[in-house]
């Protein structure tokens, strides 16, 4: 008898301790910041030099699930989004930005899109913590899978910011690298990006 009251009790207890984890844990909407720190870049190279294209206007949103306490950690990533308006990245060459929108297909395809699928997160020292992520990645209407070391860390006013770097191939996408100044310049297929986005509540 005295067994079965000690089992009972321990359960309750593991209720307990579950329900008050779940209370200061709990999932919360954060939507990405006006924060200048924001900040997507695509680069690559091409047979006469490097090349970037950059923007900070963006959109998107994530559900962070972040624990209670003096110090706070994220627990959990169940989503994350963003939004990309192709022709909102510029570089230092108008011809440049021109042949990169024809070739990103910008007039049928205005954006591109992330949508996470997964994540694993992973704390680490001094509150920032590595995110595991894989996600589908949609470019000039061709979407493909694509898994991201992301680094997040919350800030002093409870927001939190991400960064990442990640390598793609414009042929991945169907889409064929641009080439300038009647062929003498041809863009390489890697290219890569990068990104800083900072989400609030």
């Amino acid at each position: 008898m005295k067994k079965n009251r000690c089992a009972v009790t321990i359960f309750l207890m593991a209720i307990s301790l579950y329900s008050a984890h779940t209370l200061m844990a709990q999932s919360s909407t954060y939507t990405i910041s006006s924060s200048k720190v924001n900040a997507m870049k695509l680069s690559g190279t091409s047979t006469l030099h490097d090349w970037e294209m950059n923007t900070g206007s963006f959109s998107g949103g994530a559900q962070f699930v972040v624990g209670d306490g003096e110090a706070q950690a994220i627990d959990a990533l169940s989503a994350l989004t963003f939004t990309l308006p192709v022709r909102n990245l510029e570089s230092d060459k108008n011809g440049l930005d021109k042949n990169a929108y024809k070739a990103l297909k910008a007039n049928k395809y205005e954006n591109i899109v992330y949508k996470l699928a997964s994540a694993k997160v992973i704390p680490d020292k001094a509150g920032n913590h590595l995110v595991k992520t894989n996600g589908n990645l949609t470019v000039a209407g061709v979407m493909r899978e694509v898994s991201m070391d992301v680094h997040c860390y919350i800030n002093k006013d409870a927001s939190i910011r991400c960064s990442g770097s990640e390598k793609l191939k414009m042929t991945d996408y169907g889409v064929e690298p641009p080439t300038f100044l009647l062929g003498a310049m041809t863009t390489g297929d890697a290219i890569t990006l990068d990104f800083t986005l900072v989400f609030k509540q």
